[in-house]
């Protein structure tokens, strides 16, 4: 990496490229001076001397660059912009063109992110902006100008008669911008325009008046079913907001999370020239048609949700003492700086967020060491405080992979959690890495704190919501899997105690389980053997159990069996095992004795390793396939696999996947065989069944978005196809309308040369347009193939198109396809099999006020958990002395209820995209009006729908 970009990538920090341990002071001079003033600075170190002659030849043809890169630092690296805002303030004295262009860049790029509404730019480009006027590079009142464009642009989307108050999540958003910036200065603002400044916050105010609570239903990681319909009186995350930012306005603006380089540097940076900014604009909101109904209300409502996500309260896991000598505006103010760390710096992001990943790369050598980077920039943040317990609730936090099939991760930083709901911006391994280099760099503190934290969110396991406990299962195993599995398993050992559906039992026997796929039994054994009772929610350690052994079975079936292993080795064709199947096996033995031979043995060759098991499926699939044409079949499939594999979640959960992507398996047929009689008993004992469901609707998803999005593309492809053949069509005509007749022979106008080439040029766009088009076709019937595959459906479909699925409106077959067949299907087995246990269970659908009881026992207990001041452990409480002695209170058919309405609710809130389109039919299929209110609710909290709607 160049010397300049390392000092602008630098600044700040303690770091070779300043000496080590230059102050902030320093690094500013040296940076400006270096970049704009080489020989203007005698008494720099002899080390930043050798930067001089590099910086200056840079600058004679790289200026461009150099205000592009600085720019990035100051997007990518936000809670170094009060450095870079001083730097540019410095160079302001003497350079004023090139600090023109630095606003009139921030401008364009925050017009840019308006109209894109990229959330993370708009925020940081306010912030850059509002920063430029401490060091008197920007008029203050352009800034209140843009204030007042958000403001008056929120104000309209939220009025009932101007407006589209569906559209309230991007109102809240530009309120949110305008207020998450005046932390870095709002005294200024105050001193320089007291009115304007004073207008703003009136407006803000006059606008919290007007706009309607958010709701947190259906985004809460702690539940309690009992007060999901029930109108909360809390504030929401802009009240919240509102009210901090009116402490530190009354408070005098005095802030400790905040550098203020600026101020070193005031007498000089008053003789700067104040820039003015330009105007900006907003996009318009949808328009709101007339009479539309509550669903459609509702989908708007979705989108607008998606697009501007909102941040919902913190989730607290630590007791109030821990964080309690922040300032509540300091608490938010490094909850700013971790959140854009992490989304800056990490390896997953796009094109635009990795300019600044890949100049750490260059300059480190190595991913791994950007990722230890982005640990380093977490613990080394700019404030005079500590902060490990406020790290570790933010990154819990976040413990946004797309599930909708478009690109959100510009949406991040509203939305950035490992328990945020409904889904964190990153991969689970990011944040496991992460976590795990904090621990590494702050050996002294951070483990504790995580283990603290760990304990705390156990202690309340029971409320936490089901997607949430289950990313907690994967990601504490992994964390553990880095660690030597060294855990005090002895201080869990109670749960042994506790029914088998007790969540606290089924979290210890979810995670050890999830161990041993990552090491091996013995090794997870051997970490337990502290609390050696805890050895019997180990999963068996037997492999798979193949019922044509020699030991085994029938001995006709177990030789019929020999005799296939022995073609399957004798590399016999698939054809060739049908016939033998078909003359040999059907005729004598029946359809299930050949079904279980072939799919038991098959197993049993590929059981070796997944390759093995890829390799079989491959090569003998047809013979499967040939075996399995329906869904009833294929549900006798799963069960073989099922049955092979019982002594393996993990394999039967692979296996399964496995034939479904190879289509042996449909996914409907999945559902039907989740949801069997033999299988739904063990729906609050183990996340085995919900892991090949999850599996299911995620393949089947990203399948259609996946289609969907090449369609998109092949769409725009033909659209430029037929340009392109018009034009050279237009061309080709325009050409031959030279000819003449000479003697009633015609003579060419033109260059025969060209004549041609513009034939041949008119005649390759219209086979391009041609093939794109036939192109679009395909990828439209693999999407209905892959939303479908519903035998009853399929036929409707072939009938009406003749065999061919040809549309001339993409849109309205989307509208028609998407999803349904499979959603619909999950949604009337989940109501299928809630209905009975809710009445019985619930009654009418008031919790047992024994349930009530508990959860308010857990909610004190929690509150008031104290940990330990050596080693965060918590003390123990009389509610934990409770579960100890086997005092679990929740019958086991109020705890299967409660675990398959979480699950509900999770699949709703996670594929809530794709259910909005059809909610009307949902409606009117599945929530009628027998519906049990507890299942209507978890519905309906998912897709986070009002109650009342209609």
């Amino acid at each position: 990496m160049s010397s300049w970009r390392a000092l602008i990538l630098r600044i700040g920090e303690k770091c070779p490229e300043y000496g080590g341990a230059t102050d902030s002071k320093d690094h500013i001079v040296s940076s400006a001076l270096l970049l704009f003033a080489p020989s203007a600075n005698p008494n720099l170190s002899p080390q930043l001397e050798t930067c001089f002659g590099v910086v200056r030849r840079e600058l004679e043809h790289s200026g461009n660059d150099i205000l592009d890169f600085l720019l990035q630092c100051a997007e990518q690296l936000p809670h170094k912009i009060p450095f870079y805002g001083t730097v540019v303030g410095l160079l302001n004295l003497e350079y004023e063109d090139f600090v023109r262009k630095v606003v009139e860049k921030t401008q364009t790029n925050l017009q840019d992110a308006l109209d894109s509404g990229d959330c993370n730019r708009i925020r940081i480009c306010l912030r850059f902006l509002t920063v430029l006027i401490c060091s008197k590079v920007l008029q203050p009142s352009s800034l209140v100008v843009v204030f007042e464009t958000l403001l008056s642009s929120s104000a309209t989307t939220v009025d009932e008669e101007k407006g589209n108050p569906a559209w309230q999540a991007r109102a809240d958003f530009y309120i949110t911008s305008i207020l998450s910036c005046l932390p870095w200065g709002g005294s200024e603002l105050v001193e320089q325009v007291p009115e304007e400044i004073e207008r703003v916050l009136v407006g803000i105010e006059a606008y919290l008046s007007i706009r309607r609570r958010v709701s947190e239903i259906g985004l809460s990681a702690f539940k309690d079913l009992d007060k999901t319909d029930k109108v909360c009186d809390e504030k929401d995350f802009l009240e919240d907001l509102w009210g901090r930012i009116q402490d530190l306005y009354n408070t005098g603006w005095k802030l400790d999370s905040v550098p203020r380089p600026h101020l070193s540097f005031e007498a000089q940076l008053v003789a700067g020239k104040s820039h003015d900014l330009g105007p900006i604009s907003c996009p318009e909101q949808p328009d709101l048609p007339a009479g539309l109904s509550g669903a459609t209300l509702g989908r708007q409502k979705h989108d607008a949700e998606l697009k501007y996500p909102q941040r919902i309260r913190r989730l607290n896991i630590f007791p109030a003492n821990k964080i309690e000598d922040l300032q509540p505006m300091d608490r938010f103010v490094v909850e700013e700086y971790l959140l854009d760390v992490l989304l800056f710096l990490n390896g997953c992001m796009n094109c635009h967020v990795l300019v600044i990943a890949t100049s750490l790369i260059l300059f480190l050598g190595s991913c791994k060491a950007s990722r230890k980077e982005c640990a380093s920039y977490m613990v080394g943040l700019p404030v005079p405080f500590r902060y490990e317990y406020l790290m570790a609730e933010t990154i819990f936090s976040q413990i946004y992979v797309d599930a909708d099939g478009v690109d959100h991760l510009h949406l991040a930083y509203p939305a950035l959690e490992l328990l945020l709901l409904p889904e964190p911006p990153f991969k689970p391994i990011y944040y496991t890495l992460v976590i795990m280099d904090l621990c590494k760099a702050l050996p002294g503190a951070f483990p504790a704190v995580v283990a603290g934290a760990v304990r705390a969110l156990f202690d309340r396991i029971s409320e936490l919501d089901m997607e949430c406990r289950t990313r907690l299962i994967l990601w504490f195993s992994h964390h553990l899997s880095n660690f030597q599995f060294i855990w005090p398993w002895e201080e869990w050992a109670y749960v042994l105690d506790l029914p088998k559906w007790a969540p606290k039992r089924v979290f210890v026997q979810e995670v050890l389980e999830r161990e041993v796929r990552l090491s091996y039994w013995d090794k997870v054994k051997q970490s337990i053997e502290n609390a050696p009772v805890l050895e019997e929610l180990l999963p068996p350690k037997g492999g798979p159990d193949f019922k044509y052994s020699a030991e085994n079975g029938d001995k006709t079936e177990n030789a019929l069996s020999a005799e296939l292993n022995g073609m399957v080795k004798g590399r016999v064709t698939a054809r060739e095992i049908i016939v033998w199947m078909e003359e040999n096996v059907l005729p004598l033995h029946g359809i299930d004795v050949a079904l279980g031979v072939i799919v038991q043995t098959l197993l049993d060759i590929g059981s070796k390793s997944f390759t093995h098991l890829i390799t079989v499926l491959e090569r003998y699939g047809q013979v499967i396939a040939k075996m399995c044409p329906d869904q009833e079949k294929q549900i006798a499939l799963i069960g073989e696999v099922s049955s092979y594999w019982k002594n393996s979640a993990q394999m039967t959960a692979i296996a399964i996947d496995r034939m479904m992507s190879y289509r042996l398996i449909s996914n409907l047929a999945i559902v039907r065989w989740v949801f069997s009689t033999e299988n739904i008993e063990h729906f609050h004992t183990s996340d085995r069944l919900w892991e090949i469901l999850r599996n299911a609707v995620n393949k089947t998803y990203n399948r259609i978005c996946d289609l969907r999005k090449e369609i998109s593309l092949f769409k725009k492809s033909v659209v430029a196809a037929e340009l392109n053949a018009s034009m050279a069509k237009a061309e080709l005509d325009a050409a031959e309308s030279k000819l003449t007749l000479v003697d009633g022979e015609p003579v060419l106008g033109e260059n025969p040369v060209r004549m041609k080439r513009l034939k041949s040029y008119a005649e390759k766009a219209k086979e391009e347009e041609v093939s794109v088009r036939e192109s679009l076709e395909a990828k439209e019937a693999l999407l209905a193939r892959a939303v479908y595959e519903n035998e009853d459906l399929r036929r409707k479909k072939n009938a009406r198109n003749k065999g061919s699925i040809i549309h001339d409106n993409t849109g309205e077959m989307l509208d028609l396809l998407e999803g349904k067949a499979l959603f619909l299907s999950l949604y009337n087995n989940f109501s299928k099999v809630l209905t009975d246990r809710l009445h019985d269970a619930y009654g009418d659908g008031v919790l047992q006020s024994d349930q009530a009881d508990e959860m308010a026992l857990d909610n004190e207990g929690s509150s008031a958990m104290e940990l330990d001041q050596e080693n965060g452990r918590p003390k123990k409480s009389l509610h934990d002395e409770g579960r100890a002695s086997n005092g679990y209170t929740i019958g086991e058919k109020e705890q299967w209820c409660l675990t398959t309405l979480g699950y509900v609710e999770a699949f709703s809130r996670q594929y809530a995209s794709e259910i909005w389109p059809h909610v009307e039919q949902l409606d009117a299929e599945v929530l009628t009006d027998g519906v049990h209110p507890l299942f209507r609710k978890a519905i309906y909290s998912g897709l986070r729908r009002p109650l009342n709607t209609s």
